[in-house]
């Protein structure tokens, strides 16, 4: 095995080399073994990150006792729920370039021979990818995991019941004195939100694609069990480093359908494809939206965890995990299982011994909860490159619905609106200019679609934007429309009281004006001022793609 840190370690010429990892401490037997990077993205202000340096000392121990010389360094991690519905949820996609763009430089720069990413939140988890796809050397993923389920008056509580409680308010259902104990009681502990929300819903399906070990996406964050895996996950990279088994053979055509079939069945975040898209990006592959449609009619959703229901991430993991959905998919042949994975085997051996514990949280394949699966796209004249929904967590009422537009050019101007009861029944609000480069960083719109469930009108009305939505947000919610209003898309052409024509279960979306009409209003249409002029931001709208292609920095 020829290591790629040699070219930082031996020979006469490296002595200034061996120099200055000795001034780190290391001794001459530390700096011959293979030296494996423990990419640590840690921070005290990220909830599902405050534990991570436990999961890091476990990664290392697991290295060392496999013969190899971890050494951790980090990257950046916001918090989508602090950062929500102000101008910092513009940072939060736009830093998934960051984070994979600051793991390559690191990498490549010091020439570790292995990488072991530690994520746990939203963006972390799809920057690391894109990066492990890009490096491609051997690499292994062990997520912070999930947060406990939070409880009140025997109620499971978890972040979006605050969000929605808000909405409570405003309508008079709840006193804020419940509301700040339900604040109190929601997140009882470090972890990421105990939801299959996006980070959740990236970590169970790191573990589905791959590049994770079994167990990755549902053992709990406080659990000994997770420090456990954290151990054998550090010891596996060296396998995979003896081996010589790297993400490019792991992330297959195959791998990528076993994943969306598995966020099909479960029900994930709709910020997922969005991520799988800028992973197929990575890897110089195209990444079709039909693809979800066509796995979307065979695929049965088999799991309603929050915020589809009321059963939250540990729920899943009591009931078996993502092995055993997984051994529900395979018995209707859903899934590649001879498909590569981090642990050396196929798929195949890895769910063998899965067994479902629950049937009631994960509803056996003969007795889904729909026979179709828990995201669409949607195609039609407001969106020719394709819109999206999470399906499972559409109220029956709304899954298909005509309605007045009241549009909306910035997500706060719409929030205002609703959270002073200015919302009419049977409306549909558009909010645009929040995509990608209209955002920029297209935004999370968690704090209009709470408040609209809080305030009862989820079954009511619908919600459309170039933006995107939290894995939190349930309702008829529509995102990331494409080509985004910034860009001319037929969304900067709404106008108050046109009539929006939603058809989930035949996959379109549609305002009901004249082909002539619209075309006419396109081109008198001027696009706006870009909304930031300078810093990173402003090089992100610059550079960055629509959202059918991932959001990604066109390189």
């Amino acid at each position: 095995m020829v290591l790629r840190s040699n070219q930082v370690k031996k020979g006469i010429a490296k002595a200034p080399h061996r120099a200055l990892f000795k001034a780190c401490g290391l001794t001459d037997d530390e700096i011959n073994r293979p030296i494996v990077g423990i990419v640590n993205s840690f921070n005290e202000i990220v909830p599902g990150h405050i534990g991570l340096n436990k999961i890091s000392e476990a990664v290392k121990a697991g290295v060392r006792m496999a013969g190899g010389t971890p050494l951790e360094f980090s990257t950046i991690g916001i918090c989508d729920g602090i950062s929500m519905n102000h101008e910092g949820m513009k940072y939060s996609l736009a830093s998934r370039e960051v984070i994979s763009d600051s793991i390559e430089l690191m990498a490549q720069a010091h020439q570790f021979d292995a990488l072991v990413m530690i994520p746990n939140c939203d963006k972390i988890i799809p920057g690391m990818l894109m990066a492990a796809a890009r490096i491609n050397i051997p690499t292994i993923f062990i997520s912070g995991g999930p947060m406990l389920t939070g409880r009140y008056k025997e109620k499971k509580l978890d972040l979006i019941s605050v969000f929605e409680a808000v909405g409570k308010v405003e309508k008079g259902e709840i006193s804020e004195e419940e509301l700040k104990i339900i604040e109190e009681y929601a997140c009882p502990g470090c972890g990421s939100c105990a939801g299959l929300f996006t980070a959740n819903s990236m970590n169970c399906l790191t573990e589905a694609i791959g590049l994770a070990l079994p167990g990755n996406g549902t053992i709990p964050a406080v659990y000994a069990e997770r420090i456990r895996l954290a151990k054998k996950t550090g010891i596996k990279i060296m396998e995979l480093l003896e081996k010589d088994i790297k993400p490019s053979d792991i992330l297959t055509e195959e791998a990528f359908s076993n994943a969306l079939v598995v966020d099909m069945a479960f029900g994930g975040s709709t910020n997922s494809v969005l991520h799988l898209a800028a992973l197929a990006y990575e890897l110089g592959r195209d990444f079709d939206l039909n693809l979800i449609n066509q796995l979307n009619k065979k695929t049965p959703t088999l799991c309603k965890i929050s915020p589809a229901g009321e059963d939250r991430v540990l729920d899943l993991y009591e009931a078996g995990g993502v092995e055993a959905i997984m051994k529900e998919l395979a018995k209707k042949n859903l899934l590649n299982l001879n498909c590569l994975t981090v642990t050396g085997e196929m798929v195949s051996k890895n769910i063998e011994k899965a067994e479902n514990l629950n049937p009631r949280v994960i509803r056996p394949i003969e007795n889904p909860y729909s026979e179709t699966g828990g995201l669409a796209i949607l195609w039609g004249n407001l969106a020719p490159g394709g819109a999206i929904v999470k399906e499972s967590a559409v109220a029956s009422e709304m899954l298909k619905h005509t309605g007045p537009a009241r549009v909306f050019n910035s997500e706060d101007e719409a929030f205002k609106t609703i959270i002073n009861g200015k919302i009419n029944t049977g409306e549909v609000i558009v909010i645009r200019y929040e995509g990608p480069k209209g955002g920029p960083g297209m935004r999370e719109m968690l704090s209009p679609t709470s408040a609209l469930v809080g305030m009862g009108l989820d079954k009511e009305v619908a919600l459309i934007t170039d933006g995107r939505f939290s894995g939190g947000t349930r309702g008829a919610a529509i995102g990331h429309l494409s080509p985004e209003a910034q860009e001319g898309g037929p969304i900067a052409a709404l106008k108050d009281g046109d009539l929006i024509e939603i058809d989930i279960p035949n996959k379109k979306l549609n305002v009901k004006l004249d082909q002539s009409e619209l075309k006419k209003r396109l081109e008198n249409w001027v696009p706006p001022s870009p909304k930031v002029s300078k810093g990173y931001l402003a090089l992100y709208a610059r550079l960055v793609s629509s959202a059918d292609k991932g959001a990604v920095i066109k390189r």
